[in-house]
């Protein structure tokens, strides 16, 4: 039974008739015109495809099916990309594994959330998470890995040789790449919000914007700067310089040209602190990394100075391991994963998206059904 005839009633007051002819104007996925041409021509409907009106916001719908379909929650929690972007989630999702990864590096941890992925698959019970078994078994892989370069199994096990460094005997090492790793993750990320201010306002807007070209010349400009100071070579640090400046004097002009020469002063002073603070923030991957790496010593000492002493000891030990390890496993993992979203969403889609798209959501017709059993004819159908 129809249960939506005052929604179907008003679609068709909504629709503009001549003669025998009424028309519905609306939006579908280029990919349904198919599919909804040969349903209308059962019922001796068409389709017309009309140009797209000019200063009307297309709406936009991300993929929904396979694996790339079940990682767009990243993007779509933080907002609905407009449709002259492009879809981000393939590099959204790659750098929040490598960030997730690199604050949890560790072999045995990792295997417990590949061991998860496969529960979210395949676990009747938890069919409703279903769509979230990639992301967590791209988060196992990437904890793998990095537990590998830690040497982390369990903690400092021994189990694992360490292919990199350690992350306690190495902090200041582990900060260092933390802020390049940072620093690349911005630069990718700028050079795709300049693709995207081409996209929405042409190469002019993009050329003066913070998250466009400027943006992408200013942060060459101080890493070659940094490199250059770093490895004493003077030629590299005047190239960066020259480079910082000649961005800085576009993203000037572009304010001048929204406001004032004061306006203008103080949006440069704001883009240049927040990339500083941009790059800053990236120390977290190291300092989240370490935190983990210091948990897991903590259990394995624990477990160590248990051991040697007698069946009690031994038995208490293999309490403290399993326990503080599980413990470790699930308030680290639930604190690295919002500090991997916290990165993505502030520092790194900042710079992104300057605007938020319009949502496709499809009509439909709600529809309810009654079923009688036919053993109970005449009694109240049940819904």
């Amino acid at each position: 039974l129809l249960a939506g005839e005052a929604a179907l009633r008003e679609r068709a007051q909504a629709s503009t008739t001549r003669d025998e002819v009424s028309a519905l104007l609306g939006w579908a996925p280029a990919d349904a015109v198919a599919a909804l041409s040969e349903r209308l021509a059962t019922v001796e409907g068409a389709v017309v495809v009309l140009p797209r009106p000019r200063g009307v916001e297309v709406p936009s719908e991300l993929r929904t099916g396979g694996v790339r379909g079940s990682l767009t929650s990243l993007v779509e929690t933080y907002g609905t990309v407009p449709y002259r972007d492009v879809d981000p989630t393939p590099l959204a999702a790659g750098a929040f594994l490598l960030m997730f990864g690199m604050m949890f590096g560790d072999v045995g941890h990792g295997t417990l959330l590949l061991l998860l992925a496969v529960a979210l698959a395949f676990w009747p019970r938890l069919a409703r998470f279903r769509r979230a078994w990639p992301l967590a078994a791209g988060a196992g892989v990437t904890g793998i890995v990095f537990g590998v370069l830690y040497g982390e199994f369990f903690g400092p096990t021994g189990a694992v040789p360490a292919l990199w460094l350690r992350p306690m005997e190495h902090p200041v090492a582990l900060m260092e790449v933390a802020v390049c790793l940072g620093g690349a993750l911005l630069a990718g990320r700028l050079a795709f919000g300049a693709d995207n201010r081409v996209r929405e306002a042409g190469w002019a807007a993009a050329l003066y914007a913070p998250s466009g070209i400027a943006g992408v010349v200013l942060l060459l400009g101080l890493a070659l700067v940094a490199a250059g100071w770093y490895a004493s070579v003077v030629a590299v640090v005047v190239s960066g310089a020259v480079l910082a400046s000649l961005a800085l004097l576009l993203i000037f002009l572009g304010f001048t040209g929204e406001g004032g020469v004061f306006e203008a002063c103080v949006e440069l002073f704001d883009t240049v602190l927040g990339l500083g603070s941009n790059l800053a923030s990236f120390t977290r991957l190291a300092a989240f990394g370490l935190t983990h790496a210091a948990l897991g010593w903590i259990v394995w000492e624990g477990t160590r100075a248990l051991w040697p002493r007698g069946t009690a000891g031994a038995a208490g030990a293999v309490a403290v391991f399993v326990a503080g390890n599980l413990l470790a496993f699930a308030l680290e993992g639930l604190v690295v994963a919002v500090q991997a979203l916290r990165l993505e969403y502030y520092e790194l889609f900042s710079r992104v998206f300057q605007a938020q798209g319009r949502p496709f959501r499809p009509w439909h017709l709600p529809v309810t059904t009654e079923e009688v059993s036919p053993w109970s004819r005449g009694s109240s159908p049940s819904r």
